[in-house]
């Protein structure tokens, strides 16, 4: 599954830009990988996971703004049309976990 999380986050002043950043910058700790600008997915391995990558990204969130988070399958994600361009050549699209010991 995918958590997709876009935003729409004001940036007039020099506070509301800071927390634009703190926010991007907490996402990428998450192990958000950002598709395009203001479009962040994250791999997650079960409907639960997908839950609580939404609760802590609900927990990061900034005062002002607009914040959208979609679970997909990997199904309806490898179903993206890519209209203009192409696919990210280091995309992550395999569920299997690295682990190293």
């Amino acid at each position: 599954m995918r958590l997709m999380v876009m935003f729409d986050l004001p940036t007039s002043t020099a506070k509301e830009r800071a927390a634009y950043a703190r926010f991007r910058k907490n996402l990428i700790k998450e192990g958000f990988l950002m598709m395009q600008e203001s479009v962040y997915c994250k791999l997650v391995m079960s409907p639960l996971a997908a839950e609580l990558a939404k609760q802590r990204v609900e927990r990061i969130k900034p005062p002002h703004g607009l914040i959208q988070a979609l679970i997909i399958t990997e199904k309806q994600y490898a179903s993206i049309d890519y209209i203009l361009g192409s696919a990210p050549q280091k995309q992550i699209s395999d569920t299997e976990r690295l682990v190293i010991l």
